[in-house]
Order: structure tokens, then C-alpha cells, then sequence
């Protein structure tokens, strides 16, 4: 057998080397994302409704991707924590924010906060749209909206209001119910819109705009009292509960969003990849099922959509909140 010179050896070697540093880049390019866990930002506590919807969200997605996906809750300041720690990230698609609107929409309208939605985030889905509730406790007189009304404006104390802090929908939701009704009552902000709503059954508060997942066991128990929803149409988890439309507040209608962004800075292929992954999992009746058993719409949107989505809801807002001097405590 004859051998091949030393030299000849070595050359061989080197251009194997070679080729195999060209072809792992491209290897590693062409593997699918991700390749490692993600983790989920949620602006709220445990146990809310944003929280609940973002880990059935992650489940999903770890199911999709054989990734594990953990969901982190940063509450307090109104969401401000957990948008803050989610903006200073990085944009390389493993961690993402699981935002509510009254993080992303309402309170950069409302007053100056720490962080900026065009510069912070990247907008990615939408996820979920759902109505709010205007709640009482049981045992309160209050049996329509024309009853906390009256009371609002008979009480000279008036009569106060929880939230899961200043900006929230709840908050917003409170604050436009003044506006139509022309009464005043006083915001009582909590650390997020569970304790207020617990504060709520107890007695501690009058009332409070709420989703419906973290109330409707409340309701059924007979703590907690539905007075009113903001949709323009009945919701079919409550159906026997009246429209502010109905009750005589004509043009009280708004929705809650939920949706998902990355930090600034996310690359397109990255935020498409996400994007894409968000769109598949989003088509599971289970997930559609779920979050309609909890008073929400599952959406399916594209990324174009979405931007559109949030264009408009800030035009709508902005101008709501401005017409009514609605401001940021």
C-alpha cells in the first residue's frame, strides 16, 4: 500500500477543516427556532387573566417547539417592573412579553412611564380580546348601572373604585364610567386586579371593571354581582347581564387586548419565526375552547395585523382619553 507523503497529509486535513468551519455556521443557521427554552414576561400577578392565558399559551408552544417555555410574572408599578425587565432582554427571540393593553396601550396615554412601545417592543400577535365587567358585591344595593350612579352622586364621601393599579384596563374602565355617567369616585390602586378584586368580595371597595376569568367563581358562589359589560353585544358567559349600551350609557363600549411583543431591535426572521409558531398553536381548539370557557376570543393574526390593530386602538384611546380629560393618577 502506498502512502501518502506527510505533506500531502497535512493539506488534506487543513481543507477538511476548513469546509467543516464554513459548514457549521450554516448548520446551526438552518436549525429551527428555537434550540433552547423561552421564557414568557407577564406585566401581572399569578392567577389573573393575563397570567392564565400566557401559560396555556406556553404550554402550547413547548408542545410545538420540544422546548420548555416558562412564564415569569414581574408585577407591580401598573405592569411598568415587568415591561421595564422585558424591554432590557435581549432581542434574540428567547424571551418575549405577554402583553395586556393596559401596560402597551392605555398607560403610556395616561401619563409618562419608563419605557417606549415603538422603541421597547416589537409588536408580534395578537392573542386574545375580551370584554371588561363591571362588578359590585353581592350584598350591595347596587342592582343595575343606574343604581351605582345614583349613589355615586347621592354619597358626599362618594363611593371608590379597586384596580390592579394606575393605567390598567381596570382603571381606564373606571375612569370612562365616570366620564359617561358624570360622577366622581375615588381610585383605590392595588399591586394587581386580584387583591382588588378579593378586597372587592370582602366589602372594601364599591366596585370594579374586571375580566371575566378571575370573577366568574364569585359570581357563581354569590360574592360578587355583574352589573353591566362593555361589548356592544350581550356575553354569552353572562347572558343575562345588560350592555352599558343597554343600561343608558349609549356609547360605553370597549374591549380588552391581550398580544405578544418582543424587545426592540428583534430581527425580521426572528419575529416571523415567532410570529409564524404564535399563528399555528393559536388554530388549536383547545386553545380557542379554553380561552372562550374563560370570556375571551382567541385571535390569528399576522404581524402586519396586529401593528394595524394597535394603531387603532391608540387612535381611539388617545382620543377617548383626551375628550373626557381622563388622566393618570
Amino acid at each position: 500500500m502506498r502512502l501518502m507523503p506527510c505533506a500531502n497529509f497535512f493539506r488534506t486535513l487543513q481543507l477538511i477543516s476548513f469546509y467543516i468551519l464554513l459548514i457549521i455556521p450554516l448548520w446551526s443557521v438552518a436549525q429551527s427556532y428555537p434550540q433552547k427554552s423561552v421564557k414568557v414576561i407577564v406585566t401581572n400577578p399569578a392567577g389573573g387573566s393575563s397570567d392564565i392565558m400566557a401559560r396555556i399559551l406556553a404550554q402550547k408552544l413547548g408542545d410545538l417547539w420540544k422546548q420548555t417555555v416558562v412564564v415569569e410574572n414581574r408585577a407591580g408599578a401598573a405592569g411598568s417592573i415587568g415591561m421595564v425587565y422585558a424591554a432590557s432582554q435581549p432581542a434574540d427571540g428567547y424571551t418575549f412579553l405577554f402583553g395586556a393593553q393596559g401596560s402597551t396601550i392605555v398607560s403610556p396615554l395616561l401619563s409618562k412611564v419608563p419605557y417606549d412601545m415603538a422603541r421597547d417592543f416589537t409588536p408580534v400577535a395578537l392573542i386574545a380580546t375580551g370584554p371588561s365587567i363591571l362588578m359590585v358585591n353581592a350584598a350591595a344595593p347596587y342592582r343595575t348601572v343606574a343604581d351605582l350612579i345614583a349613589a355615586a352622586k347621592n354619597q358626599s364621601g362618594g363611593i371608590n373604585f379597586g384596580s390592579g393599579g394606575v393605567g390598567t384596563a381596570a382603571h381606564l374602565g373606571a375612569e370612562m364610567f365616570n366620564s359617561f355617567a358624570g360622577i366622581q369616585t375615588v381610585h383605590v390602586p392595588y399591586k394587581g386586579g386580584i387583591a382588588a378584586i378579593n378586597d372587592l368580595a370582602a366589602g372594601q371597595i364599591q366596585f370594579q371593571f374586571t375580566d371575566a376569568a378571575p370573577v366568574m367563581s364569585f359570581i357563581k358562589s354569590g360574592k360578587l354581582r355583574a352589573l353591566a359589560v362593555t361589548t356592544s353585544k350581550r356575553f354569552p358567559l353572562l347572558p343575562d347581564v345588560p350592555t352599558f349600551v343597554e343600561s343608558g350609557l349609549t356609547n360605553f363600549v370597549a374591549v380588552n387586548s391581550w398580544g405578544v411583543f418582543l424587545p426592540g431591535g428583534a430581527s425580521k426572521e426572528i419575529v416571523q419565526d415567532l410570529a409564524a409558531s404564535i399563528r399555528k398553536v393559536m388554530l388549536d381548539p383547545e386553545i380557542i375552547r379554553r380561552f372562550s370557557e374563560m370570556g375571551f376570543e382567541a385571535q390569528n393574526s399576522t404581524v402586519e395585523e396586529y401593528r394595524a390593530f394597535l394603531a387603532a386602538e391608540n387612535s381611539r384611546y388617545s382620543k377617548l382619553i383626551r375628550e373626557n380629560r381622563i388622566k393618570g393618577e
